[in-house]
């Protein structure tokens, strides 16, 4: 009999502090082996045993069954000492066995529990993982699993101990096999908390509250039996075509990073289950978005996937820890990532200091050969993807046909036992830590039924779906609505009453969803009668032929519209619920349009016709062109795929029971003419073009985002004041701590999304319009202040220099803090020196902040007395000859109006204003003659046409400029 009790855990954890504490993560009770139970029966009490085998023994497992406690079953030794001990006793067939995937059941696994003829199948020998076994998943556009194994969750978990055992009883060295699943919006299991997707929950930007989303992840997984969960997923998006803009963060790498650390740590609490991201790497910017499955031709520069893509797995790597990484089956320049030792060994391991396992996105080793024809054949990507850093091979195939070929490979010297070694070395490291080899059963059975799912985690689940809703739009105060007053509520769309957003793949596949429909009735229960109408689908029956062929609408769905107007028409309010689904937006589904797809928009206008108050509603998975709606509807609420208990959020948020506080983590274009249109941006990448429409104007395209990056709106108002930058020079090893105050201002409480922006003054490279380097999500009562602080560390500030080199550049850095990226409150600046110029620092240190002028107005002559002209001061000005011009750089976008210009003392001169569009050429745009005795102020009507620059020319005479405005012109 085998006894491991509280005591025993506790004691071999902390002989190993690396492990963290298991103890508190999971499984900490006594566990007592009784009788085998029967395959057919399942579990007879709330903890499982395995049985009497001999190898159980006191504190430790004798898995190799030879009667003595080897190095690598012994709890107290070194974690690299057990491995090299292990290694040393595996034989080829169990070292490439350990190298593959074997997917569960009805993926590729027949059986749900082990039959005798395992004995006889490869996995004999062991396997690396086994994925998503039980998890209720079978296939996309099928109902889940109805094996009895799938649910309730002990039975699960019962059914995985019972798989666990075959691989350490009936094998020889008793290797437990890793339970591997997915996990971006919960675990995917047939039930389980079901999050928002993983674009819902960037939206939050609340830290504290993405690594309780991990915590419960990691925890249900592993009560379940899981022990590596496929989550967080670190890609940044660039194109919002892309059918997987769903599972992203947002468009800001530091934003993915932060949240990416969090999800990560809190996955890994205590190493209750190992955290594998995905997909590493460059595989979110597609050539147009398009998604052949081999994701060719990403259209981006070596900085851009340096500056965007790599920086979220350098962060997570170094900050979090994480145990896997998933290897992308696209290329990047030609190279395919699943082949290249530069990028899934020289800088994943190397660089980053990476030390779990690489796993296989599907057929990316098949790949190699099928798509990008860079291997022979199966063989040959074998042995390119291994001897690039590959661990294990994951994909919907047999483990056959990857292990064979991998074991001829060795034993005809394509690949050396040193390199199948360290690859199995990695691969037995994360078995380690996650505690396969101490506690290799999930015995809590009673904790999984208590758990998973349960009404305490279903709370932060809903918290998360409520922090997720960003009010893009609310004109005179539309919302919240006053259930009070409402007599009829009318709730229209192809999304009211529809559930299939929260049940998509990679999370909980069965769980009770509360639909739009069903959270307004609740909420107008004895209040309100609700009347509903589909009003049209979510796509039309030629869709997405529809979205450049314009036909008219067919009989039938003029009559559903017919019938939703009749519906709505004698409401106080509509409630008009439209947006995608996994019909229009998912692995695979990029768009060619942005615009809402089939009839909804026929069906959103029908509804403003009837003259009563449109509440816009969108569920979705990618931000949408709705520049109609923007125009006419009064409020538009954004809530993404808001999860199992999006209706109830949703609904708090129409009535006022929580006020929204999301902000955008991506971009909204107002058509896909615009893409790519996203954050950051690089200097002058996205300007606009001319400001005057119509048959006599200037403007070629439509200038600007519908919404822009951190744009989000509340139902009360909020104050910054008083910032302050410590210190304001800093080497490149420095923190700096930004502070101010932030104050409700409103009358309701509210959260506030902070943001901190930062711009390179001047720098050897072209850089970003402005940077994400800091947030947080602030609570604030009616009237309450507090004083914010961010932490910016300058290692954020580094660029790939003209060297390749990844650098901190010493100068000034412009510290913005605001409420979205366009609507910036207080400005600052921060000096980065080089660490080693102690002289630079101290005149650094001792220099009163002045005003940086030097990048944005510029003199012809007389630069040093040039800053006369913006002081403020009419008493002082910039003295100019005919010849001499001052030019003012303007922000991007702007269409200046009219300039105003304070004359010094006896200027006596004719002069000509000039403004630039761009490309250095100047055009006049005002001529005329000053003459004063005393300083004048004057004003000069322009054309309102997009400027870049500003320039006052004096072409006779002398004149002095004491000072100048301009609308886009501003002194840092």
């Amino acid at each position: 009999m085998y006894f491991f009790s509280r005591f025993d855990v506790f004691k071999h954890v902390i002989s190993r502090p690396v492990l963290g504490s298991l103890c508190s993560a999971l499984i900490c009770f006594p566990i007592v082996y009784a009788a085998p139970q029967d395959d057919g029966k399942g579990p007879d009490g709330p903890v499982y045993s395995p049985g009497t085998h001999s190898m159980y023994k006191d504190g430790w497992i004798d898995f190799n069954k030879n009667g003595k406690k080897d190095v690598y079953e012994d709890p107290l030794a070194k974690i690299d000492d057990r491995i090299e001990d292990l290694l040393s006793q595996m034989t080829l067939e169990e070292k490439t066995c350990q190298m593959v995937t074997l997917y569960g059941y009805r993926r590729v696994l027949p059986d749900a529990l082990p039959k005798p003829e395992w004995k006889n199948k490869i996995w004999k020998d062991g396997m690396g993982a086994i994925d998503e076994h039980l998890n209720g998943f079978i296939q996309w556009g099928l109902p889940p699993s109805d094996n009895p194994n799938v649910w309730p969750a002990s039975r699960h978990a019962w059914a995985l101990n019972e798989v666990q055992k075959f691989f350490i009883e009936d094998t020889r060295l008793g290797i437990p096999t890793d339970f591997t699943n997915e996990g971006i919006r919960g675990v995917e299991s047939y039930m389980a908390t079901n999050f928002p997707t993983q674009l819902g929950i960037g939206h939050t930007w609340n830290r504290r509250l993405v690594r309780k989303i991990g915590e419960i992840t990691g925890r249900e997984g592993r009560l379940l039996g899981y022990t590596n969960v496929y989550a967080p997923i670190l890609d940044v998006g660039r194109d919002q075509r892309w059918g997987r803009y769903e599972e992203v963060y947002g468009e800001s790498p530091y934003l993915v990073g932060e949240l990416g650390v969090e999800m990560a740590k809190g996955m890994q609490k205590d190493y209750q289950v190992a955290a594998t991201a995905k997909h590493y790497i460059a595989y979110s910017n597609n050539k147009g978005a398009r998604e052949g499955m081999s994701r060719v031709d990403p259209q981006m520069s070596p900085r851009e996937v340096e500056l965007i893509h790599v920086y979220p797995w350098r962060k997570v790597i170094g900050k979090a820890g994480l145990l896997g990484a998933m290897s992308s089956y696209n290329d990047y320049d030609g190279e395919p990532i699943q082949s290249s030792k530069y990028w899934l060994t020289d800088r994943l391991r190397k660089d980053f200091g990476f030390k779990g396992y690489v796993v296989s996105d599907s057929d990316a080793v098949e790949y190699l050969y099928q798509k990008h024809k860079t291997a022979l054949d199966m063989k040959d990507a074998v042995r390119q993807s291994v001897d690039a850093g590959l661990n294990i091979r994951c994909t919907f195939r047999s483990p056959d046909s990857y292990v064979l070929p991998l074991r001829e490979l060795v034993r005809e010297g394509g690949l050396s036992m040193e390199t199948i070694d360290e690859r199995v070395r990695d691969i037995l490291r994360v078995k380690f830590l996650v505690g396969l080899f101490d506690h290799p059963y999930q015995t809590d059975l009673a904790a999984a039924d208590k758990e998973v799912n349960s009404e305490e985690n279903q709370q932060v689940a809903l918290q998360a779906s409520r922090e997720a809703i960003v009010l893009l739009k609310n004109k005179d105060k539309t919302l919240p609505l006053d259930a009070n007053k409402l007599k009829k509520v009318a709730v229209i769309g192809p999304n009211a009453d529809e559930k299939a957003f929260a049940l998509t793949h990679y999370g909980p596949l069965a769980v009770e969803v509360t639909t739009v429909l069903d959270g307004v009735k609740k909420k107008l229960e004895g209040k309100a009668e609700v009347a509903y109408s589909k009003g049209c689908d979510l796509v039309d029956a030629r869709w997405p032929e529809s979205e450049i062929v314009r036909m008219p609408l067919t009989a039938d769905e003029q009559r559903d519209i017919d019938q939703a107007v009749e519906t709505a028409k004698d409401s106080d309010v509509i409630i008009a619920v439209l947006g995608g689904g996994p019909r229009t937006c998912g692995e695979n589904k990029s768009r060619s349009s942005l615009d809402l797809p089939g009839r909804q928009e026929d069906l959103l206008r029908a509804l403003h016709a009837t003259g009563k108050p449109v509440v816009l509603v969108l569920i979705n998975g990618r931000p949408l062109s709705i520049n109609w709606a923007d125009q006419n509807v009064p409020a538009i609420v954004e809530a993404w795929y808001p999860g199992s208990q999006g209706g109830t959020a949703i609904s708090d948020v129409l009535f006022g029971d929580y006020n929204p506080g999301g902000k955008l983590t991506v971009t909204f274009p107002k058509t896909t003419g615009q893409i790519p249109f996203n954050f950051p941006s690089r200097l002058a990448s996205q300007v606009n073009g001319g400001g005057t429409p119509g048959q006599r104007g200037n403007q070629s395209r439509v200038n600007g985002p519908l919404y822009p990056f951190g744009h989000g709106l509340s139902y009360t108002s909020f104050k910054y004041s008083d910032l302050k930058i410590e210190p304001r020079v800093v080497t490149p090893n420095q923190k700096v701590k930004v502070s101010f105050t932030l104050k409700n201002t409103g009358d309701r409480e509210g959260d506030e999304v902070v943001q901190l922006y930062t711009r390179d003054i001047i720098s050897s490279i072209s850089g970003y319009e402005k940077l994400l380097n800091g947030f947080d999500r602030i609570p604030l009562k009616p009237g309450e202040s507090k004083r914010v602080e961010l932490e910016l560390d300058p290692q954020d500030l580094a660029l790939i220099n003209a060297h390749r080199e990844r650098v901190v550049e010493p100068g000034d850095f412009e510290i913005m803090i605001g409420e979205s990226s366009v609507k910036t409150k207080l400005k600052g600046t921060l000096t980065v020196i080089d660490a080693n110029d102690r002289q630079a620092l101290s005149r650094q240190q001792n220099k009163p902040e002045g005003k940086l002028l030097s990048n944005i107005l510029s003199a012809s002559t007389g630069q040093n007395l040039a800053s006369r002209a913006v002081d403020g001061d009419k008493t002082t000005s910039w003295p100019a000859s005919a010849g001499d011009y001052l030019t003012l750089s303007l922000k991007e976008g702007s269409q200046p109006r009219e300039i105003q210009v304070t004359w010094g003392k006896g200027s006596k001169a004719d002069f000509i204003i000039q403004v630039s569009s761009g490309g250095g050429q100047f055009l006049d745009v005002v001529s005329d003659t000053i003459q004063c005795d005393a300083p004048e102020t004057k004003t000069y009507k322009l054309k309102g046409t997009t400027a870049s620059d500003a320039r006052i020319l004096i072409s006779r005479g002398k004149a002095g400029i004491a000072n100048v405005s301009v609308a886009g012109f501003e002194v840092k």
